[in-house]
């Protein structure tokens, strides 16, 4: 695909993330790689917003005419709140990581959910209908993985968490199909789970604390780390060294961008630039 080289100027349309950590972001590597590959007068920046500013930050935003957003932590919830309308996922949720400004409104969506199982399609070529689902915390990533698991046919969703009452609210938004189990006796749920999926930052590096003993588990099940920094964390090498098909989280960070991507542009976006830039930039965070 041609490479075009952009210069911003007065008609350039901008669209940022914003959250607070944002320095480590790769959400404007991503999206920069993605506009000039396929010619678009588009430029992505990063914000860094405290989380008692973000009224002022939506405000201006939109009085500055950005197009898009990203939001990242800890604005998820609250942004949603601020929306002047939720969409699909967004509203089932409560949460937003992408807003698109309407003239002076805000419309809010949640990809998280269909970058997850967009990117298991693409690192797999399997989806989650009629698998029985385990997934290891209870946090805004989690939330959106259990709600698009549930909405994409699963047989079972079981939600495993340290505090049991989010473990509870989280598995609530599988409906029927979601279940709790006590961190004590996991042992069982994960060996007759299809698909186990990490959503929370436990066993990244050697020495960490794992999320799941990698003995409870087998060859022929499928895990998703939903950690992508680094590529392969600890757990998932020790996973690797069972056996175990295993894979990070790279591939849900690309498709939820690309997704928001699409709802800004309304273009077709360039994963495989994107993630030919995203591990560029992984790989120089690891020299």
């Amino acid at each position: 695909m041609k490479n075009h080289r952009l210069f911003v100027n007065g008609s350039t349309q901008v669209a940022a993330v914003i959250g607070s950590p944002i320095g480590h972001s790769l959400s404007p590597v991503l999206h920069n790689a993605a506009f000039a590959a396929i010619g678009l007068d588009w430029v992505f920046t990063a914000f860094e917003v405290a989380e008692g500013d973000l009224p002022k930050a939506l405000e201006g935003a939109v009085s500055l005419g950005i197009v898009g957003l990203s939001v990242t932590m800890p604005h998820k919830e609250v942004a949603a709140t601020f929306a002047d309308e939720l969409v699909g996922a967004a509203a089932r949720l409560g949460a937003v990581n992408c807003l698109i400004r309407d003239g002076g409104r805000l419309i809010g969506y949640n990809t998280d959910g269909d970058g997850f199982l967009k990117g298991l399609l693409h690192d797999t070529g399997l989806g989650v209908e009629e698998k029985r689902v385990l997934v290891i915390g209870a946090g805004g990533a989690a939330r959106a993985v259990i709600e698009a698991c549930a909405s994409s046919g699963a047989e079972e969703v079981v939600v495993a968490n340290r505090s049991v009452p989010r473990a509870t609210t989280a598995a609530a938004l599988a409906g029927a199909i979601g279940r709790t189990v006590d961190l004590d006796s996991i042992r069982v749920a994960a060996a007759r789970a299809d698909v186990i999926i990490n959503a929370t930052p436990l066993g990244m590096q050697i020495g960490d604390q794992l999320p799941l003993d990698p003995t409870m588990l087998a060859a022929g099940q499928l895990v998703v780390d939903l950690v992508y920094y680094p590529e392969v964390t600890q757990w998932m090498a020790e996973l690797r060294g069972l056996g175990i098909e295993v894979y990070g989280g790279l591939s849900m960070l690309l498709f939820q961008a690309a997704e928001a991507f699409t709802l800004w542009t309304g273009e077709v976006p360039p994963v495989e630039v994107m993630a030919s830039a995203a591990r560029s930039a992984l790989s120089l965070r690891q020299d």
